[in-house]
């Protein structure tokens, strides 16, 4: 697999300010293969099947952030199970 990008697809209700720089809540933490020949972009879908695009790409980068998990801790509660298996294996 190559570049993988978190991407969070956010509740439609405004909450406060978040990390990822929006008035809305992280309803789910995803995992999706970058774009083909942009590795700075997310492709189409998520490792769980879901479209990107009404989902917000976080500046937080899990190459940034090697001795952790492949999410921001602070959304440990919110990560999609699905994404979460396929970056496991």
């Amino acid at each position: 697999m190559g570049e993988v990008l978190i991407v969070y697809e956010l509740d439609k209700a405004v909450a406060a300010r978040t990390p990822c720089g929006t008035d809305r809540a992280v309803r789910r933490v995803h995992a999706a293969p970058a774009a083909p020949g942009t590795p700075t972009a997310t492709g189409p879908r998520t490792l769980c099947g879901k479209d990107t695009f009404a989902m917000e790409t976080p500046s937080w980068k899990h190459s940034e952030h090697p001795e952790g998990p492949w999410y921001p801790e602070e959304y440990a509660s919110a990560v999609c199970p699905d994404c979460d298996a396929v970056m496991e294996t």
